[in-house]
């Protein structure tokens, strides 16, 4: 936004209502967005994030200061599970809802106090990045049976970070995709589910069938706390520690297959094409 569109706009009330906030910073374009939405933010946490966002208001805290709130919320998240017994997946399983809905609240800022910038995007990426990295680096400390001295017990510490490693690189998928076509002088893409539709028919059959398998959403925060939740749960009767093996033993396959297909998909599909 340019200066003189900041002096025709009308001046913004420091301390916006509920109904203010929801129509400035809640917008149909964001609320209908296909890929930039998680489900829980459709769910129920833009019904709340108004709320907290009036508090950053008031504090007077700027969208960057309030992405720096997401990033350590999610560095807390991946820590609460260092917490042994299922404890630490409760807590961590709190603190991935609190996650996003901080995450919800910076966009909010943003948009009331029109300070859109690409360091805000990028602490965005940051934030995302290294929680979803870390908590499956938790996960492998939980699977070696924290604190752990055996040698043996380093195969699970490894196992978590390939699985981190697996992850980082799907969603660096989405992100190179944007830095490709920029590169290539093309415009940027529409957040439509069209332009992810793969161009072959046989594989548009395949993507539609996984959409009733969907393992591949299972390494957002959310999802990762939450699983790691309902994996506590079963290790109060089968042993924590075999459960948590179980978890990354069984994440870290599924993880390498999403991220062959998520190439492959878009490599058929519109997004890389000129």
């Amino acid at each position: 936004m340019t200066v003189a569109d900041r002096a025709d706009r009308p001046e913004r009330p420091a301390r916006p209502t509920i109904a203010q906030l929801r129509e400035v910073t809640q917008p149909p374009e964001v609320r209908l967005r296909a890929n930039a939405e998680h489900w829980t933010a459709s769910l129920y946490l833009r019904d709340l994030s108004p709320y907290l966002t009036s508090v950053f208001l008031r504090l007077g805290m700027r969208a960057n200061g309030v992405t720096g709130v997401m990033i350590l919320v999610g560095w807390s998240t991946a820590a609460a599970l260092l917490i042994p017994g299922i404890a630490g997946p409760v807590v961590a399983l709190v603190l991935g809802q609190l996650q996003m809905l901080v995450d919800c609240c910076d966009g909010e800022v943003a948009r009331w106090r029109d300070e859109r910038s690409p360091a805000g995007v990028f602490l965005d990426k940051v934030g995302h990045y290294s929680t979803e990295a870390l908590i499956p680096v938790a996960l492998g400390i939980r699977a070696a049976g924290w604190p752990f001295d055996a040698p043996e017990d380093f195969a699970w510490t490894t196992a978590g970070l390939a699985l981190a490693l697996v992850i980082v690189l799907n969603k660096a998928l989405n992100d190179m995709v944007h830095v490709a076509r920029a590169n290539a002088g093309l415009e940027r893409l529409a957040d439509r589910k069209e332009e992810a539709v793969p161009t072959s028919s046989r594989l548009a059959r395949v993507r539609a069938i996984a959409r009733f398998v969907p393992f591949h959403r299972l390494y957002h925060s959310v999802e990762l706390t939450i699983i790691a939740f309902l994996a506590a749960l079963v290790g109060i009767v089968a042993g924590q520690v075999a459960v948590d093996r179980v978890l990354v033993l069984v994440l870290l396959p599924l993880a390498v297959i999403a991220l062959g297909g998520h190439f492959v998909a878009i490599m058929a599909s519109k997004r890389v094409r000129a």
